[in-house]
């Protein structure tokens, strides 16, 4: 039990550890930042670093279930670069948007649109509150960059129940963020 020992602290055991689940992290961190803009500061060996040493301190992760870890690695992920987008609207004048690509997100084959990731965070919020599966379904098709057999080997359901829901959730967050777009501005 790695993760039962890095959870416990052991120092070793991350040693162990990160270069057993370094590829599977860079892969996951290079799809999320796929989506980001060219001029984004943090790159994906970065935000593998960050997420991995949020990781090594989560209690969640003694268990020692492969999908539980990387089901906490696309939330560590998620919660890095929200944050990171948050830090950089505050330093902007007036704020501003962190935009992402949510071709992922989108009905349409080839459909590009920029989004903010921080308005993404706040919908996939919400839909947590409705519905965490769906919102963790998100979080590893979108954040995580899994395909939708991974995910649903990570959620523990069918593949047409991954197809069904990924409709459901693409159709739902595009409503949500559509609204949060429409919504009367200061100014």
């Amino acid at each position: 039990m790695l993760l039962a020992r890095v959870t416990d602290g052991q120092s070793d055991a991350v040693g162990e550890l990160f270069p057993l689940v370094y590829d599977q992290l860079r892969s996951m961190a290079g799809a999320q930042m796929a989506g980001e803009r060219p001029e984004h500061t943090l790159q994906p060996t970065a935000l593998v670093n960050e997420a991995y040493m949020k990781l090594a301190a989560d209690p969640s992760l003694a268990s020692g279930d492969r999908r539980v870890f990387f089901g906490v690695a696309a939330r560590a992920m998620r919660q890095i670069l929200v944050d990171h987008a948050r830090t950089k609207n505050r330093l902007k004048r007036g704020g501003g948007w962190n935009r992402v690509d949510a071709q992922p997100l989108a009905d349409a084959p080839g459909k590009t649109e920029m989004l903010d990731l921080v308005a993404i965070d706040e919908a996939l919020d919400d839909l947590a509150k409705h519905d965490e599966r769906k919102a963790r379904l998100v979080e590893l098709r979108y954040f995580a960059g899994l395909s939708s057999e991974d995910a649903g080997d990570m959620l523990g359901i069918s593949r047409a129940t991954v197809a069904r829901e990924w409709r459901m959730c693409r159709a739902w967050l595009a409503a949500r963020l559509s609204e949060s777009c429409e919504a009367p501005t200061d100014g």
